[in-house]
């Protein structure tokens, strides 16, 4: 099965993944362990169509059977695929374009469905616009202050080495945000509204004196 090759190619019913705390962004990968028998069955039949699945964050109770969610997702393609001995399945996501959810559908499937619009972000289909070098230097002047304040450390080579669009999608999936301020990045606009949204959290958890879980972020 090719990738689809235009916007037009892509499905107006999408099969659904809510994930808390985490979002999908164009051309970033994210790595999945697939275990529960709904999602298993997810998998397997994106596998066996177009390999799409969306990745969408759940309101409130992320444990609960049918959480309500937020209304903006992102659409990624199975790129990798293994198998486990227990029964497991590993998968790479590769992001294509987020989407705006315009209703559930009463699905027979185990999993949930809903049917989506792309309109909106249709910019998500041609390479990002790059950061103003006033606004790279921002990010990464306000990252190297967060990380202090945080007792966090980073590979400062990988930094001023990445690309706009790969820096600035890392932070937002790593940074240790909540579910509200994850979707703030992944509705922007823009990349350099992105940037700026990140820059502006980094910013307001210095102020708020935030704790970090984890003790490096390479």
């Amino acid at each position: 099965m090719h990738p689809p090759a235009s916007i037009a190619e892509l499905p107006a019913i999408v099969r659904l993944f809510p994930l808390g705390g985490a979002i999908l962004l164009p051309r970033a990968v994210m790595p999945l362990n697939i275990f529960e028998p709904r999602y298993l069955a997810m998998v397997k039949d994106a596998l066996a169509g177009d390999h799409l699945i969306g990745i969408v964050q759940p309101k409130g109770d992320w444990k609960s059977e049918t959480p309500p969610l937020f209304a903006v997702g992102g659409l990624g393609r199975i790129t990798q695929y293994s198998e486990t001995g227990d029964g497991r399945i590993l998968i790479a996501l590769s992001g294509l374009i987020r989407f705006h959810i315009a209703r559930e559908l009463l699905a027979t499937t185990p999993y949930r469905q809903v049917e989506v619009h792309y309109a909106q972000f249709q910019s998500d289909w041609s390479p990002p616009e790059p950061l103003a070098p006033i606004a790279r230097a921002s990010l990464e002047s306000t990252l190297k202050t967060y990380l202090e304040g945080q007792d966090l450390s980073a590979d400062w080579e990988a930094v001023k080495s990445a690309d706009d669009e790969g820096l600035v999608n890392t932070l937002s999936v790593v940074c240790p945000l909540d579910s509200i301020e994850r979707q703030a990045l992944l509705e922007a606009g823009s990349l350099p509204d992105r940037a700026s949204t990140l820059t502006a959290l980094m910013t307001f958890a210095q102020g708020a004196g935030g704790a970090a879980t984890d003790s490096t972020m390479q």
